[in-house]
């Protein structure tokens, strides 16, 4: 493949350069964050999960009542195509679908026609050497939203809620911060599902308690499994993070990165343990074959 000299992007029915997709001032995306996405990875022509991924952003459209005006075969391919239009092998995908242009009222149904956008392109959340040194990560003050609120399950563009968690994380100097929810319940990160390893046992927050059931975490469960772990949801507190053998966070961007210190408390020997680094590995080994071929 040549190199990508210039970017494009889907909106609504065309592919059109990066510094042309634009959408009107008049989307409830944008005025209201009314709308709907997911984070997708290619890794060596490969869509990792891509229909997983699709079938969450429908339940999610189902969740708000909003239509996307294409079938998800038809949306299979509008990310298909958008790979290939930016020639790329190992992408991140960004799909996004806003209510749509309507007025400045709040009536969702004042909004015609969704707007669809897919963005391509390189990307990698943390730096290599992080996976191998791991990271430090601080609590956040700011809470989980209620599932009788906004539901987490809905990956929303209301995502104020995980911003306001990110701002945390980046004044206290580390790349991620954890959230509980308002029991007190360990919840998830800003953008990542958490994983504490206990012995031989693999625990993550279940998505009652307001973590998202992330793409990545379940393939985490069944790679766990597949190597003989006991890996399951629970819930747990910032105690049990504390004086967990490993912790790790897995996410779309992050995939499975090691968290060696938590609120200034070391997790563990204070590096990446054994059982994270083959989770890790075994991870790799599925995101180039479990999933949808760009490139025939």
């Amino acid at each position: 493949m040549r190199k990508m000299t210039e970017q494009l992007i889907f909106l609504d029915g065309q592919l059109v350069k990066k510094e042309d997709a634009k959408i009107s001032v008049y989307d409830h995306g944008l005025l209201y964050g009314d709308g709907i996405f997911e984070g997708i990875r290619v890794y060596n022509g490969n869509v990792f999960r891509l229909k997983e991924h699709l079938i969450r952003l429908y339940e999610s459209a189902k969740s708000i009542l909003l239509t996307i005006p294409y079938t998800i075969e038809e949306i299979t391919e509008i990310v298909l195509k958008t790979i290939r239009a930016n020639e790329l092998q190992s992408a991140y995908i960004r799909l996004v679908v806003t209510r749509g242009v309507g007025d400045l009222g709040i009536d969702p149904f004042a909004c015609k026609n969704a707007s669809v956008i897919v963005i391509a392109e390189p990307l990698n959340l943390f730096p290599p050497e992080l996976y191998e040194t791991g990271i430090k990560i601080v609590s956040a003050s700011s809470r989980r939203n209620r599932s009788d609120v906004i539901s987490p399950k809905t990956k929303s563009l209301n995502y104020l809620n995980n911003v306001l968690v990110k701002i945390e994380a980046n004044l206290a100097g580390v790349p991620e911060a954890l959230m509980m929810n308002t029991d007190g319940y360990v919840a998830e990160g800003s953008a990542d599902n958490i994983f504490i390893v206990k012995g031989n046992e693999l625990i993550t927050p279940p998505g009652y308690i307001g973590a998202l059931e992330g793409i990545t975490r379940n393939a985490v469960l069944e790679v766990a499994c597949k190597k003989g772990y006991d890996a399951k949801e629970g819930v747990f507190t910032r105690h049990d993070v504390y004086v967990a053998d490993e912790v790790f966070l897995t996410g779309t961007a992050a995939e499975v990165i090691a968290v060696i210190e938590v609120d200034g408390r070391q997790i563990g020997t204070g590096i990446p343990g054994t059982i994270t680094n083959k989770i890790l590995a075994g991870f790799r080994e599925i995101v180039e074959t479990d999933g949808t071929k760009v490139y025939e």
